[in-house]
């Protein structure tokens, strides 16, 4: 029967209670945190007139992403961790598959924007406020937006697609389109796959290596011109970080073979990109930026 069911069973959660209790208790600490924090950032942002530069004006954009992107999950793993029914309607599944992945390639996007913008601030000063206005800095959001938007519809529509055979169970915590591809009985599953993962990886590839030749240039430039353009390559330090944790976390999870893996460690990775990311994210900025350091100590 080649159709599509109309719900699928998650089969990624742990039987025993004890470890039901400590699986909700730290993903409800993680959850909140990563809300808290990332809401922090963006009111300071909004809030503090030191803070209304290019740089936090996309550093607001990230935190808003975040808690967008960990939401898309970690509410529906919440109510799923003591439920008997650990189940999702085909139609929620569609729909978590194109939230999940429209926010985190719109977070790609928006992480190589932060990039060429440090490297515009570094590299040619005197022209960065023509270069990087406000206009460009709502162009640059819009274009992360609707790039993300854009290649998540169409991952979201073959996945659709894809017929079942009456299989409805995803052994994950939650729908992604790998596991959805494992579970589909359809011929075409792995033109399917080709298709999705091109789409996926133009954006990540693309991203990291706007990302990369960026920093190329930060790091020539102040190896060229010395101490004095040190203080402002430590403007770069926090954005670094993260960009190191979001690609690496995501490029570990989707480059090593599924099949090579255990069921506990696509989870666990799974958590790393889905939960934990985002979650770090406002701490890092929190510890290692000094425009938001300084905003903190004002506002406190």
């Amino acid at each position: 029967n080649l159709s599509s069911p109309t719900m699928f069973l998650l089969l990624g959660f742990p039987s025993a209670y004890r470890a039901q209790v400590t699986l909700c208790l730290c993903l409800s600490l993680i959850y909140l945190v990563t809300v808290l924090g990332n809401l922090l950032i963006m009111t300071l942002v909004w809030l503090d007139s030191h803070l209304h530069s290019p740089m936090y004006f996309f550093l607001g954009h990230l935190s808003f992403l975040d808690i967008c992107y960990s939401s898309v999950t970690l509410p529906k793993i919440l109510r799923d961790s003591f439920s008997p029914q650990k189940t999702i309607s085909f139609v929620g599944c569609i729909m978590q598959i194109y939230f999940f992945l429209c926010f985190g390639a719109s977070e790609c996007i928006l992480l190589a924007a932060m990039a060429c913008d440090r490297y515009l601030a570094i590299c040619h000063p005197l022209h960065y406020p023509a270069l990087m206005s406000r206009k460009m800095c709502h162009c640059l959001v819009a274009i992360s937006w609707l790039s993300g938007s854009f290649s998540s519809l169409i991952q979201a529509f073959l996945t659709a697609c894809l017929p079942f055979c009456g299989s409805n169970m995803i052994n994950h915590l939650f729908c992604e389109i790998p596991f959805l591809l494992r579970a589909s009985c359809s011929p075409n599953a792995p033109l399917n796959k080709v298709i999705l993962y091109a789409l996926a990886w133009t954006i990540a590839m693309g991203s990291f290596l706007l990302t990369l030749v960026s920093y190329v240039h930060i790091i020539g430039a102040v190896l060229q011109k010395g101490a004095g353009m040190q203080r402002a390559f430590a403007t770069c330090a926090s954005h670094l970080t993260v960009v190191s944790l979001f690609f690496g976390a995501g490029a570990i999870a989707y480059l090593m073979p599924h099949s090579n893996r255990a069921k506990e460690m696509d989870e666990v990775l799974a958590l790393l990109y889905a939960a934990v990311t985002p979650m770090l994210n406002p701490i890092i900025y929190s510890l290692r930026n000094s425009g938001i350091k300084a905003s903190i100590r004002k506002a406190l």
